[in-house]
């Protein structure tokens, strides 16, 4: 018999994800030459006013293949606590104020990932080369130090210029993997797991709301063409967020302590909520004691049985209602609220420059902050416009991963028109339900009863659109 023909493989149009939300093909040629200049020039490197920190032991930990390196962590015991060393790359450094490179990197706002290529906020010249703390030579960085008591409390934060020096890039796979097979971790990061535990305990017990819901991601299938499935995140990521997270907190300290700054907000989440949380998780039959705050209920359910999966969709109600809030003294207040509830803490965004714009300018507060200088001109005059504009690119940002998404599950599923499959209903109304295989989020019609695993129809598969529906049997 001849050889059967191998299957078709996925192609979703992500250029048409591109076009949808116009978003921008090329950097323009005196952008491109304005960061090369930069990128050139070594005076972040010699200049004054910037500390030798080579000598602090430092690694990178990031998705597999990024170039675009914006953190190295480093974490050393200290007394009876710790020391964690969170290195930051210097964008300000590079990238003048007013200049053609800053008008560019200010309408963008943001990288924007799409499965086949990112369109970046910066020329890769310097998000991938100059700008990123790739381990290979000393790099310009903000250097935080953050101690912390033997229970992971934050006690002292000083925050500077540094020169440093990143021994390693490593991927959370990899050191999942040594971590795992127990061969020690790099000297940088030996202490990772322990302080990683120690300030998760703490977010929850702060009323630090996380999902854990399953996280959908495009990624090759290895025959030339895409495929969807659910991003497992290990414990090094979850522990390296925390440092991250640490690190936001803090910023926000200085900021509410200075009475300048811009903040990433959250209400925390409002009684009637959580009430009717509660009140799922009854109808399900999950016990929840009236003493258990929604953090340590989420943290307590298992991450993969119907009913849990359909409580933590239920939960996306108590976080709703993000935005960012610029403030500047007498005639800009603080917000009234400066806490974000799905921390439980007031937070900024300082730890990622090379992708965020509003990052840059909230490192520059802090920095002059902690030197007790007056916040730069150029940073207090772009405060009242920040928030509009990372609004702005977090939603294009989040439009165009969810069309990335649906477009593949979408070309994924279209041969499989009337087919019948197991799914678990995630939402009653409108009917929501979850495909394990592949991992596909998506409406259904009919009569649903949350967290129950039915068998339904796939109705809808339509490539171009990323509409997928399902009807109950």
């Amino acid at each position: 018999m001849p050889d059967e023909p191998a299957a078709a493989t996925v192609q979703p149009d992500f250029d048409a994800v591109r076009t949808e939300f116009a978003l921008p093909a090329e950097f323009p040629a005196d952008v491109l030459a304005e960061a090369a200049r930069a990128a050139a020039d070594d005076t972040p490197t010699a200049g004054p006013g910037r500390r030798d920190a080579t000598d602090v032991e430092l690694v990178t930990i990031d998705p597999p293949g990024s170039k675009d390196l914006d953190q190295a962590v480093g974490i050393v015991a200290h007394g009876d606590g710790f020391r964690v060393y969170y290195a930051i790359a210097d964008v300000a450094a590079v990238v003048a104020p007013g200049g053609v490179l800053d008008d560019e990197v200010r309408r963008r706002g943001q990288t924007v990932y799409l499965p086949d290529g990112a369109v970046p906020l910066h020329p890769p010249v310097l998000s991938e080369g100059a700008a990123s703390l790739l381990p290979d030579g000393p790099r310009p960085a903000v250097l935080w130090t953050i101690d912390l008591d033997a229970g992971g409390e934050r006690t002292a934060v000083t925050v500077e210029r540094a020169l440093v020096r990143s021994r390693a890039q490593l991927d959370y796979g990899g050191v999942q993997a040594e971590l795992s097979a127990g061969r020690p971790l790099p000297a940088a990061i030996a202490l990772l797991p322990t302080v990683g535990r120690l300030r998760r305990e703490l977010a929850v017990a702060r009323g630090a709301i996380e999902l854990e819901l399953p996280e959908q991601e495009v990624v090759p299938d290895g025959a030339g063409g895409w495929t969807v499935r659910a991003r497992e995140r290990v414990d090094v990521d979850t522990w390296n967020a925390e440092i991250s997270l640490l690190t936001g907190t803090a910023a926000a300290s200085l900021m509410l302590d200075a009475g300048t700054g811009v903040l990433r907000t959250l209400p925390a989440p409002d009684a009637d909520a959580v009430e009717a949380l509660r009140a799922t998780a009854a109808a399900l039959g999950v016990d929840w004691p009236a003493d258990v705050t929604p953090a340590c209920f989420l943290a307590g359910l298992p991450l993969d049985t119907p009913h849990a999966l359909a409580l933590r969709r239920a939960a996306t109600t108590l976080l709703r209602g993000a935005g960012y809030a610029a403030f500047d003294g007498l005639d800009a207040p603080p917000p009234d609220d400066p806490g974000h509830g799905g921390i439980g803490a007031a937070y900024a965004h300082v730890t990622a420059p090379l992708r965020r714009l509003v990052d840059r300018y909230g490192t520059e507060v802090c920095l002059a902050v902690a030197a007790g200088e007056p916040v730069p001109g150029w940073v207090r005059a772009a405060l009242p416009g920040l928030p509009a504009m990372m609004a702005a690119s977090d939603t294009v940002a989040g439009k165009v991963d969810r069309a990335c998404v649906d477009r593949t599950e979408a070309a994924l599923l279209v041969d499989r028109l009337d087919e019948r499959v197991e799914v678990i209903v995630l939402r009653e109304e409108p009917g929501e339900v979850y495909l394990l295989d592949p991992p596909v989020v998506a409406r259904c019609h009919g009569e649903l009863r949350l967290g129950e695993r039915i068998t339904a129809r796939l109705t809808v598969a339509e490539p171009a659109t990323g509409r997928v529906e399902f009807t109950a049997e």
